[in-house]
């Protein structure tokens, strides 16, 4: 009898049953549709494929600090991407015109290299990288006493190498570690460059500046002194932990003159070494010591005083020789071309080709020359480099070189076709070749290497306090593009283990197995 009892119950207690009733089921159903249509809008639901499960092709673009509100939302599936990819292409709008497409040519070729260039030199301003730098407090005997033996010694003249070279002046010359050591150690309120500061904490530096002066201690000291104190100052470097953390990757090393700190250098060959040239020859740098991966190539001092540019227009009318060189005639291994030269080109008409002589005449005859010619002739000497380059740049005088190994400091910031000719080996040897070609040069482009030259010469100066596009400034521009690298062979370096193949040759010379554990 359910429905005799269901009937018998009192109508109004039936009623204050159902008013409930139907409002927690309206309220339910008011839930559920809310949760239905949150889940639709949310875009839960997977693209349907007849093939393939798509993954969400969107995420909330609250979510992506970069976005453009002009922008689609992101696709990551490759399948849905590449369909959208091919069916919106034509809807694409076309690149304005490119000035040099669709040209060819010589005339093409250098209009779009001038292009490149003037932009490339307008941007040396912006093109700051810093570099922190922590120059070791050495002993005084590695740094201070040999400046002060150079002081008391340099008036020295007759003091001479035995191919005749005088040493002061060779010191001179190849000074480059004094130049960046004098700027770093400068107060800060002092300097003037930007892009590399010194730090005195070690965790803070990017590189480690060896302030040894491997030049000065070579020519000045007796010899069996100068390789007891080349081995003291290998012992005291390479005791540094910040030398055994990175092998010595990281560290600068002056050795500008291609016989300085040679009986240990080779102990030293995973630093950055500051060089005239690489000499790919072998005969001052034994192979896998030096590349161009790692080393910095720096100009040398120049012999003679910069021609300014009122130097410049009083020279210009007055620039009646065609050729000229002074300097060593006769030079050995890289440099015997220099003996072929000077054979061929004696006593040939608009042609000045002179011995040189050490102290103040020599330097006056070798600096009035320069600037009474066109062109200047920098064959090789012992080694591929030759201060005759720099010397012939800052005179205004248009460098001929003739070094078929050459390797230029500062080449990636300056473009030297646009203030030098390079004439290959072979090719001026050959009997009046070299003085026709010069010949064939139109004013037009010997007026146009002039203004290069004069625009450019301030980059192979040195100074201290060091000036902005002068050759320290220059010096720190090139060390920071090696940074990244040599942070990378550090950390690589550190997690290789005991047995790792050889698999990298990034590094200079053939690899070797690696038995550094960290």
């Amino acid at each position: 009898m359910a429905g005799k009892g269901f009937a018998s119950l009192n109508p109004n207690r039936s009623l204050f049953f159902s008013l409930p009733s139907i409002f927690i089921a309206t309220l339910c159903f008011l839930v559920l549709a809310s949760i239905f249509f949150f889940l639709s809008s949310s875009g839960c639901c997977a693209c349907d494929s007849p093939t393939h499960t798509l993954l969400p092709s969107t995420i909330p673009r609250s979510e992506n600090p970069n976005h453009n509100p002009n922008s689609p939302p992101p696709e990551y599936s490759f399948v849905a991407s590449l369909e959208k990819f091919l069916t919106s292409k034509s809807s694409w709008a076309s690149p304005p015109p490119d000035t040099f497409s669709g040209n060819s040519g010589q005339a093409a070729e250098r209009v779009l290299d001038d292009a490149i260039w003037r932009r490339e030199t307008d941007a040396w301003s912006s093109r700051l990288s810093v570099v922190k730098v922590y120059v070791y407090e050495m002993p005084a005997k590695f740094t201070y006493d040999l400046l002060r033996l150079f002081r008391n010694t340099y008036k020295d003249t007759t003091n001479l190498t035995s191919n005749g070279s005088p040493v002061h002046r060779l010191i001179e010359q190849h000074s480059v570690d004094y130049w960046l050591w004098a700027d770093l150690i400068a107060p800060q309120s002092e300097r003037l460059l930007e892009n590399v500061i010194r730090v005195h904490h070690q965790e803070e530096a990017d590189l480690f500046y060896i302030p040894f002066f491997t030049t000065i201690s070579y020519f000045l000291l007796e010899k069996q002194q100068c390789k007891a104190l080349y081995r003291e100052a290998l012992k005291w470097v390479t005791d540094q932990p910040a030398w055994q953390r990175s092998e010595g990757r990281d560290h600068i090393l002056p050795v500008h003159h291609p016989w300085s700190f040679k009986s240990v250098r080779r102990y030293m060959k995973k630093a950055i070494w500051l060089l005239p040239d690489m000499d790919s020859t072998g005969n001052w740098y034994k192979p896998g010591q030096v590349c161009l991966e790692k080393d910095l190539v720096l100009p040398y001092v120049p012999n003679v005083d910069l021609c300014d540019a009122q130097c410049l227009r009083d020279t210009h009318s007055k620039r009646s020789t065609l050729l000229f060189f002074r300097g060593r005639l006769k030079r050995n291994a890289g440099g015997k071309v220099r003996s072929k030269l000077v054979e061929i080109l004696l006593d040939t008409e608009g042609v000045i080709i002179e011995e040189g002589t050490i102290g103040m005449a020599g330097k006056e005859a070798a600096q009035n020359g320069m600037r009474k010619s066109l062109f200047c002739l920098s064959p090789a000497g012992d080694t591929p480099s030759s201060a005759r380059l720099f010397d012939a740049i800052v005179s205004g005088c248009i460098p001929v070189i003739v070094s078929d190994e050459l390797e230029l400091p500062f080449e990636g910031l300056i473009k030297y076709r646009k203030i030098a000719l390079f004439v290959s080996s072979n090719d001026a040897v050959q009997p009046g070749w070299l003085v026709k070609f010069l010949k064939s040069i139109d004013s037009k482009r010997i007026k146009e290497m002039q203004e290069n030259l004069e625009k450019h010469s301030r980059h192979f100066l040195y100074s201290n306090p060091a000036q902005p596009l002068e050759a320290v400034d220059f010096s720190w521009r090139k060390i920071a593009d090696k940074l990244p690298n040599i942070k990378l062979h550090i950390e690589r370096l550190q997690r290789m283990v005991n047995g790792s193949r050889n698999l990298c040759i990034c590094e200079c010379g053939q690899a070797t197995n690696v038995t550094f554990v960290p």
